[in-house]
């Protein structure tokens, strides 16, 4: 899932930029339902608006705070993309340079959108812009000339652009006449403008113009649709809505000019668009990179008469609209009369503006979107790297320190808690039967040290009382979800919650210090046990066969944990012989999460029941996948979860999983483990610390570009089960003592 954050204007905020981010967030959403998409809202002075549930965090325009404010938000919030909307005037400070406190302490890479390119900028709109630039992962532009300018003003490298039109609506192609009964002009030649009204719409020319129209066609009406723009309402009032006004009655066509003087929602405005015969755009300003108003009509099939502004002369080329003079009423008025009068030509215009309008709707260009927002996530990941490359020393045979004090609050009298904001367990979403049975391997680990503190050893009674509790006896089957309620969420839990549980009790049941737990353990393997024998899943056998091992160190004479135990070694040798080839040494078609776990459970059962056959399978496996997830980079790589990697496809690079770094420590290959250990320390593809010595907790993945903030159990286990297991295998019988590999222990 991706998690992608919207920072612009919002409605119901009446503007053009709160317009498109409310539409594009909205269509993203909906392209893909996967992603997880809120809203960041710039509010104007004064501004106290009602927005909606998307919008999770406000900042106000002049307060450089409130900027800081937002920055904290979303890097809290995990945020894998930032989606800005630029426009200069809506931004704090000079030329909006409050923005740029808040791109330089984001850590998401950031895509965006210009509403506004200026061929000749000032100062301090240098300024802003080119840092903008610069902080940018990806820049969209609507225009190609967009595009131009960015390279030529701004010297932009062009890679990083994309151009991708405004989005728009996606109406059907209906005949005006369909729509103008309810405005009242039925029968008439309808004239449109719409949008926020300021004194650069040029709407005045329109008005100049009508006499010249209405002579010919008097049963014109020209509609001009939108509220005063609200900086202009603040500073001069309706001054120009009154001046209008008073042009239509000085030209004595005050009955043919119809002012709405509202901002209308999306059904209203699409419906005030159907029933018009022309639209027209007659705004001054030529340096106009983009119109939402022009894409929106132009989109719905209307015939178009508009200044050469920059949107308008890029997309009324090759004959799909009509372009007049800036300031010249008698063109307006020339072009109007013609194209009324040539319905064939004006009929030819609007399909060709609706045939290229089907490009621009906005499911399509929400697909654009994420695929600029993907660029950017790959980009930031790439340029970590080689940041990485350029200056990462990697720390060899040095482990985590187990700082054990801050783990027992993450565990209260029922189970460790599931999930955590930020380094603090967030004990609201409540426990599972996935990270309970690692948190119980834990302490049967440490009971073999000397060391290891006493109340962290005492939880292992929890764990296991958690684990009784989960398992339904009607069912044969564990439960995996237990809300803060203490009621379980489900009659029965998953495979890999099942077989996480028996590998679990395996363990406690085996060699275990803790003499209680081991009865208790003991007395559920035996149960748990038959129903791994069910399951499609090689993991589910791997781990079913991991716990039938350590149970039968202590119980070798079960004559059922040794025939379930048979019958797992056999299936993983059968898969493994049908689908393992040369380049692809594996057991199935794709690697996953605790990938490593399928090798290891052939080698430490072939080695424990003396059958080189099963084990020297293992070997070639657990060999191959190293090659795989300790490329040339010489750092540990894990599977993506976004996608993991299937034979003959792209691997997939984020979201790396704390859990792949445990998975990878075979004991027996001591530099391969020493780089899965410093994959926590920062010898990643990204080069950042997931291990967090204060909190003594781990990150719960790294992102492209950043890690995720919240410090969760499943993640937090991985990293203290790493240097325990290695701690626990030099005081065996292997006889290899390697202190620089031994982890430190804080009580």
């Amino acid at each position: 899932m991706r998690t992608i954050a919207f920072l612009g204007n919002y409605l119901p905020r009446k503007c053009g930029i709160a317009t498109f981010t409310s539409d594009v967030l909205e269509a993203v959403a909906a392209r893909h339902p996967q992603s997880r998409c809120f809203a960041v809202a710039v509010n104007d002075v004064g501004g106290c608006y009602r927005y909606p549930d998307a919008v999770r965090f406000e900042i106000e325009e002049q307060d450089l705070d409130s900027y800081r404010r937002a920055a904290e938000y979303l890097n809290g919030s995990n945020v894998d993309v930032v989606s800005l909307q630029h426009e200069f005037g809506i931004f704090g400070g000079p030329a909006g340079r409050n923005l740029l406190t808040l791109l330089r302490e984001l850590r998401a890479p950031v895509v965006t959108t210009l509403h506004t390119v200026l061929r000749q900028p000032n100062a301090d709109q240098r300024r802003v812009m080119e840092e903008l630039i610069s902080r940018s992962a990806r820049l969209v532009v609507m225009t190609k000339r967009g595009q131009a300018l960015l390279q030529e003003v701004y010297n932009a490298p062009s890679g990083k652009i994309d151009l991708i039109p405004h989005g728009i609506p996606d109406v059907p192609f209906v005949a005006p006449d369909c729509y103008k009964d309810q405005f009242g002009v039925a029968g008439k030649k309808v004239l449109l403008t719409f949008g926020l009204l300021s004194p650069n719409k040029g709407i005045e020319h329109v008005l100049n113009a009508l006499p010249d129209i209405v002579a010919e066609f008097p049963d014109v009406v020209y509609i001009v649709l939108g509220a005063t723009h609200p900086h202009e309402l603040r500073t001069r009032g309706e001054e120009y809505r009154l001046g209008l006004e008073t042009i239509a009655r000085k030209n004595h066509v005050e009955n043919h000019v119809i002012f709405h003087n509202r901002f209308v929602d999306l059904k209203e405005l699409t419906e005030f668009i159907g029933a018009a015969d022309l639209y027209i755009t007659p705004y001054s300003d030529e340096a106009q990179i983009t119109s939402g108003t022009l894409a929106y009509a132009f989109g719905a099939g209307k015939a178009v008469i508009s200044t050469p502004y920059w949107h308008a002369a890029e997309l009324l080329g090759e004959q799909r609209g009509v372009l007049v003079p800036f300031g010249d009423p008698k063109a307006i008025a020339c072009e109007a009369r013609g194209l009324l009068r040539d319905e064939t030509r004006r009929n030819a215009m609007s399909d060709r503006a609706y045939r290229l309008g089907r490009t621009m709707v906005w499911s399509h260009t929400a697909g654009l979107y994420m695929g600029s927002f993907e660029a950017a996530r790959q980009q930031g990941a790439a340029a970590a790297r080689t940041a990485v490359a350029g200056g990462f020393t990697r720390r060899p045979h040095e482990s985590p320190e187990l700082n054990l004090d801050r783990f027992h609050p993450r565990t209260d009298s029922t189970g460790i808690f599931e999930h955590a904001h930020f380094t603090a367990p967030n004990s609201a979403e409540g426990y599972c039967t996935g990270d309970n049975p690692r948190a119980l391997i834990l302490t049967v680990l440490l009971g073999q040290l000397e060391d290891a503190p006493k109340p962290v050893l005492a939880l292992a009674k929890t764990y296991a009382a958690f684990l009784d509790s989960a398992f339904d006896p009607k069912t044969s089957r564990f439960r995996n979800l237990l809300g803060t309620d203490r009621r379980w969420l489900g009659q029965r839990g998953s495979d890999d919650c099942h077989d996480r549980a028996s590998w679990a009790l395996g363990t406690a049941a085996g060699p275990s210090p803790h003499g209680g737990s081991q009865m208790a353990a003991e007395r559920l393997v035996s149960r748990a046990l038959p129903a791994v024998t069910d399951f499609p899943s090689p993991p589910a056998w791997a781990f079913g066969l991991l716990g039938i091992h350590e149970y039968l160190r202590r119980m070798r004479n079960d004559r059922g944990a040794k025939d379930a135990g048979e019958l797992l070694n056999g299936r993983l040798v059968a898969i493994f012989d049908q689908a393992a080839e040369p380049g692809w040494t594996w057991f199935e078609e794709g690697l996953t999460d605790d990938s490593a776990k399928l090798p290891h459970a052939l080698i430490v059962n072939g080695r424990a029941t003396g059958r080189k056959g099963v084990y020297q399978r293992g070997l070639p496996a657990l060999h191959w996948l190293v090659g795989v997830k300790l490329p040339s980079q010489g750092h540990l790589r894990p599977m993506g979860s976004n996608g993991f990697y299937q034979r003959d496809g792209a691997r997939a690079a984020f979201d790396q999983q704390p859990i792949e770094a445990h998975a990878t420590a075979d004991p027996r290959w001591y530099d391969q483990v020493d780089l899965a250990c410093d994959w926590f320390l920062g010898g990643n593809d990204l080069g950042l610390e997931l291990y967090c010595p204060p909190t003594g907790g781990c990150r719960d993945g790294l992102h492209p570009g950043r890690g995720n903030q919240n410090q969760g159990a499943e993640s937090t286990l991985a990293l203290l089960l790493s240097p325990a297991e290695m701690r626990t295998i030099q005081n065996t019988a292997m006889g290899v003592q390697r202190p620089a590999m031994a982890a430190r222990m804080t009580p």
